[in-house]
């Protein structure tokens, strides 16, 4: 199963009310925005769309009007991260249902996974469901690598055609290339070492920032495809002090606060992730501020 999959997909945020309630028609005014400004996918109910802050049925309802609102435009790809295996296969199924593209599949969240069990956990899902499946590969957070021989396993499963790479080893995806060559899409995982990434054959970005900032990584993205380095470096530093938001512990609250600070979003996030204090409300507010007075015409690059 060739995986269908290039390009940005922004790990989007769920929207709440003030009350923490869902907000699903500004999640999917939000998501609207983001196709019509060119993004190529959509990842929903990941890391930065709360998904463990979430019952089952508010998934389900946001898968829902996802669903709804992208309407075949670009792949819709949902985040899966369940406690347990058969909880993650329970969710595949009801995902699956909704019509969703695919799976970003987690290894099961809070038990820290060893290599074996994590292999365990992707080859059941994959066998229980016919959506296409990226691992994410995320072991600075979840405490497990899946490394070469971890994904030569997985390679039997011919629903697992992608991963989300993000060891922040950039090493590893030309190791996954020498090894597999195209059996498996690489997407990067890391807001501030994509651009490398891309140059080094990663031919997807999943991003967070790129919530705030969707046109900007659109033309990263396409000027390192069309070998354009030097004009993809000139936005990329440009970019990287509000992508290096995406690598600390409050990054869902940093990318939901400078959505706000752009008209895209509200801050709001579930406890127990908390409001930005105010000083990092400030440094958030510094980053992007600097940001917009320094913004790139992108119309420059005849993209």
């Amino acid at each position: 199963m060739p995986s269908p999959w290039s390009g940005v997909y922004p790990a989007v945020t769920t929207q709440f009310n003030d009350d923490e309630s869902l907000n699903l028609p500004a999640t999917q005014n939000m998501l609207d925005n983001l196709i019509n400004e060119g993004v190529h996918g959509i990842i929903v109910c990941g890391t930065v769309g709360e998904n463990c802050s979430l019952s089952v049925t508010e998934k389900q309802q946001v898968l829902a009007a996802a669903k709804e609102v992208v309407n075949g435009r670009v792949p819709l790809i949902s985040g899966a991260a369940e406690t347990t295996t058969a909880f993650a296969v329970e969710f595949t199924r009801a995902a699956e249902a909704t019509g969703v593209d695919g799976l970003m599949l987690l290894p099961g969240m809070v038990y820290r996974s060893t290599e074996r069990e994590a292999i365990h956990h992707f080859q059941t899902v994959a066998r229980n469901t016919g959506l296409p499946i990226m691992v994410y590969n995320n072991p600075v957070t979840y405490g497990v690598d899946l490394g070469l021989e971890s994904m030569a396993v997985l390679a039997d499963e011919a629903n697992i055609v992608a991963i989300k790479e993000s060891t922040t080893d950039t090493r590893r995806i030309t190791e996954l290339h020498n090894r597999f060559d195209d059996r498996f899409t690489v997407f990067t995982g890391v807001d501030d070492i994509a651009l490398e990434s891309l140059m080094l054959g990663a031919t997807g970005w999943i991003s967070g920032l790129t919530n705030v900032f969707p046109k900007e990584s659109v033309a990263i993205y396409t000027l390192a495809q069309q070998g354009r380095y030097q004009e993809a470096l000139e936005i990329w530093r440009w970019f990287l002090p509000l992508l290096r938001l995406d690598t600390i512990p409050t990054l869902v609250q940093c990318i939901k606060y400078a959505e706000q600070l752009a008209g895209r979003g509200s801050e709001r996030t579930r406890a127990p992730r908390l409001a930005l204090t105010s000083e990092e409300k400030a440094y958030v507010e510094t980053v992007y501020g600097e940001a917009m007075h320094r913004r790139i015409d992108l119309n420059k690059f005849g993209l």
